[in-house]
């Protein structure tokens, strides 16, 4: 059995990684694998009710380092009983946000060390938790948070002051920088059409360089 690959959308609140899912959806598909989509904080019942908290906090919304736990909390639940299983099985995975999300948001936007989240993320997703793509859409916060504004009802974190959602984009763009390879940036802030045709052009290029580099089948390995 191959395994499945892990693709995960990143990017600020008001990004426009929703306007694009059924293209990444019809790209993947074309392929003939099968397809997880997902998100996260989010994906099971114990994680989407952690995302709640996350994103309303109630009546008493957490500190920095609990919101950082309950995300990984959430992530933990997410991972073994959906998207490990999956992968397993030969499925692919699109997840929308995954471990970029956190360091951006609760490492570069929360100002917690990105040391803790980086042992958090290899506690909790172990030697293969990294994706094979990461689309990041970047957008000018100003832009993003009009869009946001736009639809109305805003959570805990879109409430959060522009220089604050600044900090999130240089974490993403931190990210980036580190793991180019990974990434493929997508310029957001251009009209919905511009970013369709160059996001299809962009994964099409990526899926035909897999197609001729599959990855190895589950349980393969030296020894």
């Amino acid at each position: 059995m191959i395994r499945g690959r892990l693709i995960t959308l990143e990017g600020g609140d008001g990004a426009g990684k929703t306007s694009q899912l059924g293209l990444i959806r019809s790209l993947i598909r074309a392929r003939g694998v099968s397809l997880l989509e997902t998100r996260e904080p989010g994906g099971t019942p114990l994680s989407e009710a952690i995302r709640e908290w996350v994103l309303s906090g109630g009546a008493d919304p957490p500190d920095p380092v609990a919101e950082l736990l309950l995300v990984f909390a959430a992530r933990r639940q997410h991972w073994v009983r959906r998207i490990e299983p999956a992968l397993e099985s030969g499925t692919w995975v699109l997840c929308d946000r995954f471990v970029d999300s956190t360091y951006a948001y609760q490492g570069s936007g929360r100002g917690l060390p990105w040391g803790w989240i980086e042992t958090l993320e290899h506690w909790v997703l172990g030697p293969h938790g990294r994706p094979d793509l990461t689309l990041y859409f970047d957008t000018p916060v100003d832009q993003a948070l009009a869009r946001v504004r736009e639809r109305g009802h805003l959570n805990r974190i879109e409430r959060e002051a522009p220089d604050w959602h600044e900090h999130v984009r240089a974490g993403y763009r931190a990210r980036l920088e580190e793991d180019p390879d990974r990434f493929i940036r997508v310029d957001a802030g251009l009209a919905r059409e511009q970013v369709q045709a160059a996001l299809e052009d962009a994964l099409v290029r990526r899926f035909d360089t897999w197609q001729g580099n599959a990855p190895a089948p589950v349980g393969s390995g030296p020894g």
